[in-house]
């Protein structure tokens, strides 16, 4: 996927954000070229890390938002399909994890199984016609896991649809006022990280009562690499 790069940071600054391009540019720099310079034997994730202030999280209201960036940030992310056989035959073909409804019901409801299920994957789908049997056959393991799947139809691209999710990250305020999302990794680009960032840091911006009276600190940091400071 191509970021579509200096054109979106330049709509995203001159809807008023705080952070300058050039800055965010330089840093992505520098953390890519110290991703180089000390190779790993993995693929290294950026993050994006956030401290907020002026929240109080036990009274004021929790946050949450999902954004789909222009590039995806964890290719690597594994996607299973519960689906019917229509489905179940579509995956195969494309060699994507999948389980069927007899699978499911083989479970039995059990709590382990399922919760190991869950830890099985990233993400799942979940065929239309099935959507409304996840519960009945899984109980509720994996909304709690925050893994309920995304429905698709017979007529939908299973790959294209992994990949949404593969390019959705989340932002929500818990317990505490930090917040970690990935934003990319060290493979991409200069200008595909500043895309995906740019993107990350004005979407949650929205979400915050105050906007950036809200924002303490932003930082981006690859997995084994220096925290550099965006603001």
């Amino acid at each position: 996927m191509r970021c579509s790069g200096c054109v979106l940071c330049a709509e995203l600054c001159r809807r008023g954000s705080k952070i300058q391009v050039s800055l965010v540019r330089e840093e992505v720099r520098t953390l890519l070229a110290a991703s180089v310079e000390s190779k790993r034997k993995f693929v290294e994730t950026v993050e994006l890390q956030v401290g907020l202030k002026n929240y109080d999280p036990q009274r004021d209201k929790r946050f949450s938002g999902t954004i789909r960036l222009p590039n995806i940030p964890r290719p690597k992310m594994t996607v299973c399909l519960l689906g019917d056989a229509h489905d179940c035959d579509k995956a195969k073909e494309m060699e994507m994890p999948f389980r069927s409804a007899d699978d499911l019901k083989k479970l039995n409801k059990n709590k382990k199984l399922i919760k190991k299920l869950a830890a099985s994957h990233d993400a799942f789908l979940a065929s239309e016609t099935m959507i409304k049997q996840i519960p009945r056959l899984l109980g509720p393991g994996l909304h709690k896991a925050g893994k309920f799947p995304t429905p698709v139809s017979h007529s939908d691209d299973l790959a294209a649809r992994a990949d949404e999710i593969r390019a959705t990250i989340k932002f929500q305020l818990k317990k505490v006022l930090c917040l970690a999302v990935a934003i990319g990794n060290v493979t991409m680009t200069e200008d595909e990280l500043l895309g995906n960032i740019m993107l990350a840091v004005n979407f949650l911006v929205s979400l915050l009562k105050k906007r950036w009276q809200n924002v303490k600190s932003l930082y981006i940091k690859s997995t084994m690499g220096k925290p550099h400071r965006l603001y």
